[in-house]
């Protein structure tokens, strides 16, 4: 089949996902992207962009595009001539966490929900940002002041599943590096914005240097516009530790971090689902979680325990832990490194393919 991929912001997780599927797919699949900035006006204006850039849609037999576009305005520019459409829902404007002084615009909100009702099919990239679309939902209907329109919670629901995203190693057993001679290399590799937290992350560092641990740090991951406060006062307190700072554009360096890496932390408020920690565990890093989110979704839960926290305290005692008795832990790497095979693209691609498969079939 011939799919059409439209991706409004081609960064980040969306960035991966949009690569791994056009190269795992059986299927024949064009990419058209717009840059990673302006999420807020691209979710405004970028079906007006590519309804008039994008090659005839006539052509296709599906459409797929994301979450940060407007599927119903593209619709309405475009008419009868769009092929079925997929929407794969990486966050939602609904349930997403607000920075600091910030106030939520309900627009985009709306616009999700149209989005999906515009759509054919819709995917989730985690049962946990599924149920919490669908929790939230109701509540956010409600606060227009009257005509709530809940008719909608089920229309979306009917449409709706739920397919974790690719990532980008190859299944088989992992062979994971000897960990270097000197301090534990410790990794952040999400993105450096507000949702991820790098305050608690920082605070925790702060806090086990204090009490005399010595580490390395690698800070990894995309910065899109200028550097956090956090990110800036750390490099200032934390030099002498770091040993990378900032965005690794090459593919294979990046890998060759996480292999290095000892231990993988997340402060995140916000992560559906958590390619770059997925990716970190099956290179061989032994992560740090908060027991939120969708981490308990995508670790074993026979690791839960040693490796899900419950508050900053508890963040800060199992660090420690892990840094003073690393041969503890060592015996983790192997299996949770495999654990993480299920999400290669070569293993997830297939699944994609058969929704699209059905997709077109409804046709």
């Amino acid at each position: 089949m011939k799919l059409l991929f439209l991706e409004p912001f081609f960064g980040g997780s969306h960035r991966d996902f949009a690569r791994g599927l056009c190269d795992h797919s059986g299927h024949d699949i064009t990419l058209v992207t717009l840059p990673a900035r302006f999420w807020k006006w691209r979710m405004r204006g970028a079906a007006l962009h590519f309804a008039r850039t994008m090659p005839p849609p006539q052509d296709f037999d599906g459409l797929i595009t994301t979450d940060l576009m407007s599927l119903s305005d593209l619709k309405m520019l475009v008419g009868s001539k769009l092929p079925p459409a997929l929407v794969y829902f990486h966050e939602n404007q609904i349930t997403y966490p607000l920075a600091q002084g910030e106030t939520r615009d309900v627009q985009f909100g709306f616009t999700d929900i149209t989005t999906a009702l515009a759509a054919d099919r819709i995917l989730f990239n985690s049962h946990t940002h599924c149920r919490t679309f669908f929790m939230a939902l109701p509540g956010f209907l409600k606060m227009m002041p009257e005509f709530h329109p809940l008719w909608v919670i089920d229309a979306i629901r009917a449409k709706a599943g739920v397919l974790h995203p690719g990532c980008r190693f190859r299944p088989g057993e992992p062979a994971l590096a000897d960990l270097e001679d000197g301090p534990p290399l410790i990794i952040w590799n999400h993105r450096w914005e507000f949702d991820k937290n790098p305050a608690d992350f920082f605070g925790a560092l702060d806090t086990i240097r204090e009490r005399g641990f010595e580490f390395r740090l690698a800070l990894l991951g995309e910065n899109f516009q200028t550097v956090p406060k956090p990110f800036i006062q750390a490099k200032e307190r934390l030099g002498a530790s770091i040993v990378c700072y900032g965005f690794e554009k090459s593919r294979t360096a990046y890998q060759q971090w996480l292999q290095k890496g000892s231990i993988v932390i997340s402060t995140a408020h916000q992560e559906n689902f958590g390619i770059s920690m997925v990716e970190a565990i099956r290179h061989g890093c032994l992560p740090l979680l908060p027991d939120r989110l969708a981490y308990p979704e995508i670790l074993p839960e026979e690791f839960h325990q040693r490796f899900l926290y419950r508050s900053q305290r508890d963040l800060e005692e199992k660090l420690a832990r892990m840094l003073s008795h690393s041969a503890d832990f060592e015996d983790c790497r192997q299996p949770l490194a495999a654990a993480m095979e299920e999400y290669a693209w070569a293993l997830m691609a297939p699944r994609y393919d058969r929704e699209f498969e059905k997709l077109v079939a409804r046709r």
